[in-house]
């Protein structure tokens, strides 16, 4: 794993075009050689539009994290509570929507330093659980995923443009220690 030097910061309403760029530079990534152009435009047009991620930016159930470079955003991770997760609305689950970093960046220390992120702000809530869901194609993803402790629990379709896709739902049960009082991956 080739190291590289980042810092992982809250987004703020300060960091939209940022979170905006990111967001759509790693999408079109990860997934534009498997998808047509029309179905990508109309994804990005309305999930990754200014309105639409001021609007998840402002949601007290979310929190966005920018992996930052310098000044130069490289990454970042979404993250749901509540009433703001896109299929359940467990009161002890926090959902990770988004994870994302620039090809570039595969294989070095910032998507588990990401991951680890999400994690960390999952136990200082003391949730019993971190979801996520994975397109089915996407292999790299979900080989991380279990690497990391992560089991599939079920699927769910995933919209992009007019192609119903379908996603793997993956899960990370943390497990909490009486004797310190805080939660352990298991």
């Amino acid at each position: 794993m080739n190291p590289v030097c980042f810092t992982i910061t809250p987004a703020l309403p300060r960091h939209l075009a940022k979170l905006q760029y990111i967001s759509r530079r790693t999408f079109i990534e990860a997934f534009a050689k498997d998808n047509t152009p029309q179905n990508l435009i109309q994804y990005l047009q309305t999930a990754m539009s200014r309105k639409r991620l001021g609007s998840e930016l402002a949601n007290p159930n979310s929190q966005f994290y920018l992996a930052l470079n310098k000044e130069t955003a490289i990454g970042y991770l979404k993250l749901n509570w509540g009433n703001a997760q896109t299929e359940f609305s467990h009161p002890h689950w926090i959902e990770i929507e988004r994870i994302y970093v620039l090809q570039k960046y595969y294989g070095t220390n910032l998507a588990p330093a990401l991951l680890q992120t999400a994690i960390n702000a999952a136990q200082q809530q003391n949730a019993a659980c971190i979801w996520l869901g994975v397109w089915e194609k996407n292999s790299r993803a979900m080989r991380f995923y279990q690497k990391n402790g992560f089991l599939a629990f079920a699927n769910h379709p995933f919209t992009l443009g007019q192609d119903v896709q379908n996603d793997v739902l993956m899960k990370l049960e943390l497990a909490h220690s009486e004797t310190t009082n805080h939660f352990k991956r298991k």
